[in-house]
Parts: C-alpha cells; structure tokens; sequence
C-alpha cells in the first residue's frame, strides 16, 4: 500500500484531508524556522552560548510550533484533526493517560 494512501487510512481523511494536513506540516515547520532567529535575537544576546540558544529554542518555539499547527490546520479545514493531536501531546507532556468515555 502507498504512503499516501496509508496516511489517508489512519488519519481517516480524504485525498483532500490528507494534503491539507500535510500543508499544514509544512507551513508551521517553515514558519517556526523563520521567527527562530528574530525570538531567540530578542530573548539573548548575540554573546549567549549554543547551549542556551537551543534551550530557549524548545522552551519557547515548541509550544509556537504546536499553535501554528492549530492555527494552520484551522485554516485548511482540519481543526479537529489538529485539536486532537494538540490534547494527545498535552497528556503525553503532563503524564497524564487518556480516560475511556462511557
């Protein structure tokens, strides 16, 4: 079976859905390389070592990434897609397990 059509199968979308979802990938990855420079040029000095530069970068940019992904997945028709993959991530960070529903 292709990639495509396996993503297409567990993500549960369409042809559409699933270059929707793939866009929206792209655009928040771009996106977050584009403002690392001028946010870490903001919260350090040009002098800071690697080191710190990198841990500012998960601390503050992760987070930006994952609303840009939202925001983007809005923006392509794929909130609900997005949604849950932002709680899932949310539980996985606060070690908290998914409860059943019933």
């Amino acid at each position: 079976m292709p990639l495509f059509d396996r993503m297409k199968s567990r993500w549960g979308v369409g042809p559409g859905g699933a270059v929707a979802i793939l866009l929206a990938f792209a655009l928040a990855g771009l996106t977050t390389v584009r403002l690392k420079g001028p946010v870490i040029g903001f919260l350090l000095p040009a002098t800071a070592p690697g080191w710190l530069q990198w841990a500012i970068f998960l601390i503050v940019m992760l987070p930006v990434y994952q609303l840009l992904l939202l925001g983007y997945g809005t923006l392509l028709g794929q909130f609900d897609f997005f949604w849950s993959k932002l709680k899932a991530v949310g539980r996985l960070l606060s070690g908290r397990t998914a409860r059943a529903s019933g």
